[in-house]
């Protein structure tokens, strides 16, 4: 599971508030003065001064920017874990038109109810062309044909697991990543519980893998994991990690990472990502892979094969002394001439009792202080390629990130240890499943 290497939401969050706002003031304006123009200045006399006037302006001015406000879509924590949590947020549109009966309202009454119903059902109408918001998922604009469907309540972690220090609160402390902080190197009892750790993830996606084929919900996916993790004595790390709702992320089609499972049903010719992360005895193993629904297309087939590629070109890289920076020019480099794109804003991470920590390492071409492989470190490495733009956009969830032009994309992930000959894998039996022409190589890093 990667972490967030720039996380632009917060920034974007509040230009887009304002521009909302903006956009809300202007509307209420033109509706004011075009659909009722004696509302804007209407006072309680005639506007016999300057003065008054001036206050009739400005009380009208208030309400408006009151109104606005109270339109304003509230940033809320939603409870992905109720069955209805889907429709939680109602769209900017909606809100329009709940709020849409006060707008404009006359001073006198009208006593002709039919009229006033038409007065209303115009001024909805006249607002829902304005804004121009599609009522669909909350006005939300999905980028691809993927659509979130309907999320299961919660899964209950057994007694007796050991549990990550987020289990309960959702929040992972910041230990192991501040600027000063180092690059842990792991001991030998260290690497061996990591090593079980590892291997664990490692069976569970591939029984995750085995699964996928069309008509079957990713949320069968996660429930599988779930039980296949209080099997195994272990706890499922994504679950309650900074909130995050379920125990695997399911990545399909445009998701570049962290699809949230639910309801959606695989389809021939989709491809999917499944990243399965365990915590056992005290230790995080993370993994993830490809695999494609039924028969995909040639297209698909390409986009695994070069992210694969890429994927290997940088493994091979690592050694001791070989500094982090440059595994994310070797893969950029490789599959930018296959004419697709390595996204900047998915790092992969340090590993070990923390989840994320460092070093955390970019897959694009950066000149970032990210230090030196030592024997002892232990990291993923996890390209995700996309077909067209890197650029990305946040579902509703605030986890799923979709690419910005709807096309498809692509991700492998390992845990993996520096020795003193190189880089070994935290995951057994690596090779891909897919129907597809897959080199081999990384077997020989999988020996353990």
């Amino acid at each position: 599971m990667s972490a967030i290497a720039r996380w632009p939401r917060g920034g974007m969050a509040t230009c887009c508030c304002v521009s909302m706002l903006a956009m809300v003031v202007a509307l209420l304006v033109y509706r004011d003065t075009q659909l009722n123009p004696h509302h804007a200045l209407r006072s309680s006399g005639p506007l016999s001064s300057s003065s008054s006037s001036s206050s009739s302006v400005r009380t009208a001015h208030l309400g408006i920017i009151r109104r606005s406000m109270s339109l304003m879509p509230r940033r809320t924590f939603v409870d992905r874990s109720s069955p209805y949590s889907q429709h939680a947020e109602p769209s900017l549109s909606r809100r329009c038109q709940a709020y849409g009966q006060g707008f404009g309202a006359s001073s006198t009454s009208n006593s002709n109810p039919k009229k006033k119903n038409k007065q209303k059902e115009k001024k909805k109408s006249a607002i829902g062309r304005m804004l121009r918001v599609d009522d669909s998922f909350g006005g939300f604009r999905y980028t691809g044909s993927l659509k979130p469907g309907q999320q299961s309540p919660r899964r209950r972690v057994d007694d007796g697991i050991a549990v990550p220090e987020y289990h309960k609160s959702g929040t992972p402390s910041n230990n192991g990543i501040a600027p000063w902080d180092k690059i842990e190197v792991k001991s030998a009892e260290d690497i061996k519980k990591m090593r079980a750790a590892g291997k664990i993830a490692r069976e569970i996606l591939d029984a995750a893998g085995r699964m996928v084929k069309p008509g079957v919900t990713t949320d069968s996916i996660d429930a599988l994991v779930h039980s296949m993790c209080m099997e195994r004595n272990c706890y499922p790390s994504p679950l309650n990690y900074n909130h995050f709702p379920k125990s695997v992320c399911t990545s399909i089609n445009e998701v570049i990472c962290h699809g949230i499972p639910d309801s959606t049903v695989l389809k021939e010719g989709d491809i999917v990502n499944i990243d399965v992360t365990v915590f056992h005895d005290g230790f995080h193993g993370d993994c993830s892979e490809m695999f494609g629904v039924g028969e995909i297309d040639d297209e698909s087939k390409r986009l695994i094969q070069v992210t694969y590629d890429a994927w290997q070109e940088a493994i091979a890289y690592c050694k001791p002394g070989a500094r982090y920076n440059q595994i994310g020019g070797i893969i950029e480099e490789h599959v930018t001439k296959h004419g697709y794109s390595s996204s900047p804003d998915f790092v992969a991470h340090g590993i070990g009792r923390k989840f994320h920590t460092k070093p955390f390492i970019l897959h694009c071409k950066n000149n970032e202080n990210l230090g030196k492989m030592e024997p002892g470190h232990v990291f993923t490495i996890e390209p995700m390629i996309c077909q067209g733009t890197s650029s990305f956009v946040m579902w509703p969830d605030n986890w799923t990130a979709a690419t910005k032009d709807g096309k498809r994309a692509a991700q492998f992930e390992h845990t993996f240890l520096i020795t003193k000959d190189g880089p070994s894998t935290h995951a057994s039996k690596p090779m891909p499943r897919h129907k597809i022409t897959i080199k081999n190589s990384i077997h020989n890093l999988s020996s353990l």
